[in-house]
């Protein structure tokens, strides 16, 4: 349980009961690391006198480091791409949100333009059927006066 609290704060024991900052897991990892790295060094020094599998070590590790840089290289190529489809994408969506409200305010201005003219009309409409019943009348005057 104490082990658990100390954990939580980032303290922990080892084997021979230290108290360490790093995870055990942390440490055999760094550990295996460092030997990997001193083994690979140590092959290369202790094959200096036989060129070629130095030699071929080397190549190998840098073939591995060409390829994972080549790698590496063609991811962000990938991503760039992405990026950049994705910036037309959004421009695109942008453009296209902008030209819906232009197309929205022109026909908010034309169903204006319609209300007037339909106003004008039902206007003149009651004025021409109001001239339409003079009319009438008069001919009806006329017409009772013969």
């Amino acid at each position: 349980m104490a082990e658990n609290k100390l954990a939580k704060i980032g303290l922990f024991f080892d084997e021979s009961n230290q108290i360490r900052v790093l995870e055990p897991e942390a440490i055999q990892q760094t550990i295996n690391l460092n030997n990997e790295c001193s083994d690979f060094v140590e092959g290369i020094d202790n094959t200096a006198h036989l060129p070629c599998n130095s030699f071929t070590r080397i190549t190998n590790f840098r073939n591995v480091v060409d390829n994972f840089i080549a790698l590496i290289d063609k991811l962000a190529k990938d991503v760039e791409k992405s990026k950049i489809k994705a910036l037309g994408s959004r421009n695109q969506l942008k453009s296209v949100a902008k030209q819906r409200e232009v197309e929205k305010q022109q026909l908010i201005a034309l169903i204006a333009e319609k209300r007037h003219e339909l106003q004008r009309l039902k206007i003149q409409h009651e004025s021409l059927t109001k001239e339409e019943a003079e009319e009438n009348d008069f001919l009806e005057y006329l017409s009772h006066q013969q």
